[in-house]
């Protein structure tokens, strides 16, 4: 089949929103959505501030099966306040989690899907977002025990703050090239380095560092795939086959020292040596 034939053919997972991804990724017919819309259940900070809310406070939660297994999929809706945590959103992610791993102490052995479209924390619900953000992380580490916990960002928010923690925490982590992985913003870096230092409008500059490709090809990141539903589904199906890791990365913290001590502190590094430094090939 040619490219052409094959772009035509494809779906794309960056346009879904996170219901339609939810949905794309779980077994046919088995969704369910957990506090769906019609509960109301809303942020009531929101409003205060003269914001209007989105009746599932941009997070869908989903029960349902992947190849016949019982799993839980989270997905926040990067269009909803940039896919910010707060108070609700967060909650309703973490006590999913936390529910998997009760099915797992049960013996039922529930899978977790976070996708992952998120600028972080909640500005507006500021210490409620980012205890949310501690509950996230903490329910992942218990669960990535039992059974894997596999983050995607696809784009187009891409996953920062708090939260680019969360996907460091993830048993394995599927990027799109569109996707981008980090702790801070481009624009919150250059607020606060200046634009010198980094151009939040040159985009090949900002894609060449936190960018899907570049993610991977640093070891943040375990696949790295095309904004293609099938072919996003298909490998979830594969790292869930490959089961456990071995070594989760948060514990793999020598292996990032090491390489870190190959650039040194003061080296004007490109991305291509960044690459070639996580990849092994620097000398």
């Amino acid at each position: 089949m040619s490219d052409i034939a094959r772009l035509l053919q494809s779906r794309s997972f960056v346009e879904l929103g996170a219901r339609q991804r939810a949905r794309a990724l779980l077994d046919d017919g088995s969704f369910r959505e957990l506090i769906d819309p019609f509960d109301r259940v809303t942020s009531p900070w929101l409003p205060k501030q003269g914001i209007v809310t989105q009746a599932d406070d941009g997070v869908v939660v989903a029960k349902g099966s992947i190849d016949g297994q019982p799993a839980v999929l989270a997905a926040i809706e990067g269009a909803f306040q940039g896919g910010s945590m707060g108070e609700v959103g967060g909650a309703k992610i973490a006590g999913a989690l936390e529910l998997a791993a009760e099915d797992n102490r049960n013996g039922i052995p529930t899978r977790a899907v976070l996708l992952l479209e998120t600028g972080g924390v909640r500005l507006q619900e500021a210490n409620l977002g980012l205890a949310a953000i501690a509950e996230i992380q903490a329910a992942i580490v218990e669960l990535r025990e039992y059974q894997p916990v596999i983050g995607v960002i696809a784009g187009s928010v891409g996953c920062f703050g708090g939260m680019g923690i969360a996907a460091g925490l993830c048993s394995y982590l599927i990027l799109t090239r569109e996707a981008r992985l980090g702790l801070n913003g481009p624009q919150v870096i250059e607020q606060e380095a200046g634009i010198e230092e980094y151009d939040s409008a040159n985009r090949p500059f900002i894609w060449s560092l936190t960018g899907g490709e570049q993610r991977h090809a640093s070891g943040l990141a375990d696949s790295y795939v095309a904004d293609d539903t099938d072919a996003i589904r298909a490998e979830l199906h594969k790292l869930f086959a490959q089961g456990k890791p071995a070594q989760p990365r948060s514990r793999r913290h020598a292996w990032f020292l090491e390489r870190l001590a190959q650039a040194g502190s003061g080296a004007q590094l490109s991305a291509a040596d960044v690459r070639a430094i996580y990849q092994g090939d620097a000398q």
